[in-house]
């Protein structure tokens, strides 16, 4: 079962079980997949990656939001946006830890020779390569490569 069927099949689930959070939310990813797919044309099937990438950016967008509500004391709308990132995140790879990305950006220093900040584009591109497969959080990546190459 492809990731777009799964998604799809629990949104089914969560109208069947009167979920209302978690039907909109399914609701609004869908949507999203489906607007991607008429971009690139009619007959256009989106690959697991490709779904993985537009829900990746669903979840960046909910954290973006969760922290302008709370800097802006709207607390009832950062628990809203916290609500459907519980539920987008299931449908993700299991996140990187600090450790692997600390032991990702070692190796892909150590590949690059990186030795100042002027290679910092390399070593970004050596460690999220590295940590493919799994949901790197792109600003801890970029702290972690900061930090090695100061």
């Amino acid at each position: 079962m492809s990731l777009k069927d799964r998604l799809v099949a629990d949104m089914t689930q969560a109208m069947k079980n009167k979920d209302a959070n978690k039907l909109s939310t399914l609701r609004m990813a869908k949507s999203a997949l489906m607007n991607e797919e008429n971009k690139r044309g009619v007959g256009t099937v989106l690959s697991d990656d490709e779904v993985t990438k537009i829900l990746q950016s669903l979840v960046k967008q909910r954290k973006d939001s969760i922290a302008q509500f709370e800097s802006a004391g709207r607390t009832e709308l950062a628990e809203k946006e916290q609500a459907e990132l519980t539920v987008l995140e299931e449908y993700l790879p299991k996140a990187a830890t600090p450790e692997e990305v600390t032991a990702a950006v070692e190796e892909a220093v150590a590949e690059t020779g990186a030795s100042s900040m002027k290679d910092m584009g390399a070593v970004m591109k050596a460690a999220l390569a590295r940590l493919a497969g799994k949901t790197a959080d792109g600003k801890m990546v970029s702290e972690t490569v900061k930090a090695k190459l100061q």
